[in-house]
């Protein structure tokens, strides 16, 4: 799983969080609340937050406004990577993203296996980077987003993980657009 290096200084991020649900409201928000408590448990802070629709184009539009905003370095959206037509968070991140992270869905789904068994292959979480902002769709239930939070993001998005994390390269992400 990889150590943390005591000697580094903790860095932390600023995360935006997307609930996106046809019929959830912030009080009745769990899978949210869980990514809150755990991301600021852990040191880092909360940009914005909120609820969308499914709606494919509204949901890459915000996520192409958060990448955009020089206070988010992180964005994790819940919900809407399931199998059903109105599922469309997936589809939606792969419209924005500039590079795909595909050991993270695998990594995911690892860990799902262990917990929910053979019922893991009906998730889609993915991850990938746009605009110098790492993304993130995880399922819409806490339990899932409890897992990925703490047995991947928790490392990754810690500077002090090795042998390497997210954190480390982030300052790298948009080396693309400022070549000449």
């Amino acid at each position: 799983m990889g150590t943390i290096d005591e000697s580094k200084d903790f860095i932390p991020v600023r995360i935006a969080v997307m609930t996106v649900s046809d019929s959830r409201t912030l009080a009745e928000d769990r899978s949210g609340d869980t990514l809150v408590q755990r991301l600021e448990a852990d040191g880092h802070v909360l940009a914005a937050r909120m609820i969308l629709q499914d709606e494919r184009a509204q949901i890459a539009a915000q996520l192409r406004a958060w990448c955009a905003d020089p206070d988010i370095d992180v964005i994790l959206t819940t919900g809407g990577t399931g199998l059903t037509g109105r599922d469309v968070t997936v589809e939606a991140h792969r419209d924005v993203y500039e590079k795909e992270i595909e050991a993270f869905g695998t990594v995911f789904t690892m860990v799902s296996l262990q917990k929910i068994g053979t019922s893991a292959v009906q998730s889609r979480a993915t991850g990938g980077v746009a605009g110098g902002t790492y993304l993130f769709a995880l399922p819409g239930s806490p339990g899932a987003c409890r897992d990925a939070w703490d047995e991947i993001l928790h490392w990754q998005l810690d500077f002090r993980h090795r042998p390497c994390n997210f954190v480390e390269i982030m300052p790298r992400l948009d080396e693309h657009l400022r070549r000449k």
